[in-house]
């Protein structure tokens, strides 16, 4: 008798399994986060309101100093409009909400109590 001959059954033998897992995917470092697109607050010129009046918004609204407010209001004035401050979306909303809700211009002779002419427009990018 051989040592076969007393041998138990065949018995299954499982194979080890291999389990693939795909690698977290890493971020690229040299990828950099999407920016939102650049946007612009224009003024536009008119005959009622006074550059005083423009002076004064751009001082208190943007916190320019005399020097750029004068610059932008005279841009305004000889070209008809003028860019006066640029960046996101919603913050150029906000800034020309602000311009149209600044008040009245009290330097005027006349009463004038209409907002300052404003639009948003893209940049390129």
């Amino acid at each position: 008798m051989s040592d076969f001959d007393n041998a138990e059954p065949d018995v299954a033998v499982m194979e080890p399994q291999v389990v693939v897992r795909p690698k977290p995917a890493r971020p690229d470092l040299k990828s950099k986060p999407k920016r939102q697109p650049p946007y612009a607050v224009i003024l536009h010129n008119d005959d009622q309101h006074t550059p005083n009046y423009v002076v004064e918004l751009l001082m208190k609204l943007f916190a320019y100093p005399l020097e750029k407010a004068f610059v932008l209001t005279n841009q305004v004035h000889t070209q008809g409009r003028s860019i006066v401050w640029t960046g996101t979306l919603e913050l150029a909303e906000l800034k020309r909400d602000q311009i149209r809700g600044f008040g009245p211009d009290f330097y005027a002779p006349t009463k004038v109590d209409f907002p300052l002419g404003v639009t948003i427009e893209p940049l390129p990018e």
